[in-house]
């Protein structure tokens, strides 16, 4: 066996360990019930663990409340692209304390949020009157926009081939909330090039 492929394991394998981490700010316990359970009630107080896609975001005077196409979290609590064909899970309403600007938690960029459930809020969507579940939110956590990038043709050490590259380091903290920078998945071709012919020796 070559020496390089119990090395490439080890480091594939410690890659993947990195990529189903949880951020800090959102580990913890939760209670597992879904938005579109939590519309029925009877769940006041709990501690849940939610995200999906902002609707809209409402500063107010107090406090900003966001609305949120609920969505189903990965291993990460990163709420799941809707490019995977993923099923929504109804909505919800998460507000916190302070001013979270409308530019920046714009409309569907991911979101995911801690806090307390505390009743519902009923809001209009188009004609229809939805009971959004409220959630007191201590943590709001803003994701990166997704970035999917694929190398063109060229040489490459062979060694390497397509791989899952996990770039984390700090995003911005403060009155925003937490982030983190979330590579993306990067194909890589290798190309043998023709060896170049040379002339026949003069006899």
């Amino acid at each position: 066996m070559s020496m390089y492929k119990p090395l490439i394991l080890a480091t594939a394998v410690t890659m993947l360990a990195a990529c189903a981490t949880v951020p800090q700010p959102l580990q913890g316990t939760f209670t597992e019930i879904s938005s579109v359970a939590a519309q029925q009630g009877g769940a006041g107080g709990a501690q849940v663990r939610w995200g999906g896609q902002i609707i809209k975001t409402e500063p107010g005077p107090q406090e900003t409340c966001f609305y949120v196409l609920s969505l189903p979290l990965d291993d990460q609590a990163r709420p799941k692209s809707t490019s995977d064909n993923t099923q929504t899970q109804g909505r919800f309403v998460a507000c916190r304390a302070g001013f979270y600007d409308p530019e920046v938690f714009t409309r569907g960029r991911d979101i995911t949020v801690t806090g307390a459930l505390q009743g519902a809020v009923s809001e209009k969507v188009g004609e229809y009157t939805y009971a959004y579940p409220r959630v007191e939110a201590n943590v709001v956590y803003l994701w990166p926009e997704r970035v999917y990038s694929t190398y063109p043709a060229g040489y490459y050490d062979p060694f390497w081939g397509p791989y899952w590259g996990p770039y984390w380091g700090p995003y911005w903290g403060g009155p925003w909330g937490w982030g983190g920078y979330y590579g993306g998945y990067y194909r890589t071709r290798v190309i043998v090039p023709h060896p170049i012919p040379h002339p026949a020796p003069r006899g």
